[in-house]
């Protein structure tokens, strides 16, 4: 992979390199090299011995257990989905004004926290092992008492939005919008579920402006004009509670607030469907008419989805019309709405990090998502917005 800043054979072992302030600065000079420059394998090497005389030889673990504050110019950037690190941007056809920036370490959960199992290993065990169901087309339905696990989950994952959303402005950088996510959700009791999420490297997702979905937060600066989405999710008491938002960030375009104002439309349209007996490939049709009818587009490439005590699982919600999911809904079914709309066309690039989806047009993007409960009767919005919620742009003029 080539590298914007200068040629880089360094590839820092998952979050050893985030977390090991010292071993960052040998293998920076050869100390650790073993003859090799700038962190070659003989770094790997000992890194890993280190790794072993810690009782640690999983370096993901390492790296959630064992945290350091680094300074900024320390910070290093995401690459393959969070299982490389590096001190050097890559080079990549970028299609708008974002470029990728510097990450800062994986912040610390207590103990005392309840954690969903891929807390330590970055992978979902339990999601992996209901794919099966998953693929067959079952949706399961809740108890009332998982019912109730899932309202207390997303109340929680209300208040952390509301409280994230409160701190944008111009100047501040998304990486702090994830400390205060991260900060809230401990408060509160609750694992901010994005966090080692297949090695997610935070708490919340951060998109911004060209940004369509989970965008990691880092050390730039939300300027005038821009578009930022926060994509929270929290684990309490054995639940995910799951929601976005889209704000304005100082004076934003006309265009891009009735961006912003369709994409919660197309939202709050499909979640008027929902109700026992309504198909979830349908609730792509007034998504998509009405995206349309505003001159916008509708993103195919990531989804809605089931939600409980797994972060993912069925049914898959597909925000356009004319696709094949599976599935009719039944009282006590909860799962995701979340269509992302782009203003020009739909079709997504994922950066170098592996996370980061982006317009490949470089034009702007909006989405919102709740959690909902299908009930006899219709729906309960259950991360529905409180008289304490951040307003949204139309709600202030």
């Amino acid at each position: 992979m080539e590298f914007e800043e200068a040629n880089d054979d360094e590839w820092h072992n998952h979050k050893v390199g985030v977390t090991l302030h010292e071993h960052l600065k040998d293998s920076e000079d050869g100390r650790h090299g073993g003859g090799s420059e700038e962190g070659g394998p003989g770094a790997q090497e000992n890194l890993g011995k280190d790794l072993a005389g810690h009782g640690l030889a999983d370096n993901n673990q390492y790296g959630i257990l064992l945290q350091e504050e680094l300074a900024e110019s320390e910070w290093l950037y995401c690459l393959r989905e969070g299982t490389k690190w590096s001190m050097r941007r890559p080079k990549f056809l970028w299609t708008g004004n974002l470029r990728m920036h510097r990450v800062s370490p994986y912040r610390v959960v207590p103990d005392s926290i309840p954690k969903p199992d891929y807390a330590v290993t970055g992978f979902p065990a339990s999601e992996v092992e209901a794919d099966e169901n998953w693929k067959k087309g079952y949706v399961p339905v809740k108890t009332k008492r998982e019912i109730e696990g899932m309202r207390e989950a997303c109340r929680v994952a209300r208040e952390v939005l509301d409280t994230a959303t409160s701190m944008v402005k111009e100047g501040v950088t998304t990486d702090e919008l994830d400390r205060v996510v991260h900060d809230t959700a401990i408060e509160l009791g609750a694992y901010p579920s994005p966090l080692n999420y297949y090695n997610f490297p935070k708490s919340v997702c951060t998109s911004v402006n060209e940004v369509v979905c989970h965008g990691i937060p880092d050390r730039r600066e939300l300027q005038d004009g821009d578009l930022v989405n926060l994509d929270v999710t929290c684990y309490y008491k054995g639940f995910h509670g799951d929601l976005n938002e889209t704000h304005c960030v100082g004076k934003v375009s006309d265009r891009h607030k009735k961006l912003i104002k369709t994409a919660h439309d197309c939202m709050m349209k499909a979640i008027a469907m929902v109700k026992p007996g309504t198909r979830f490939r349908d609730l792509g049709v007034p998504i998509t008419r009405h995206a349309k009818a505003e001159g916008f587009s509708v993103v195919r490439d990531y989804c809605g989805h089931g939600i409980g005590d797994l972060f993912h699982c069925a049914p898959t919600i597909p925000h356009y019309e004319k696709n094949k999911t599976p599935g009719t809904m039944q009282a006590g079914m909860t799962f995701t709405i979340e269509p992302m709309i782009n203003e020009g066309g739909k079709h997504c690039v994922t950066w170098p990090d592996g996370w980061t989806a982006t317009t490949r047009d470089g034009k702007m993007s909006a989405q919102f998502e709740h959690t909902l409960l299908c009930t006899e009767s219709g729906c309960e919005i259950l991360t529905a917005r409180t008289d304490r919620s951040t307003p949204l742009w139309w709600e202030r003029e």
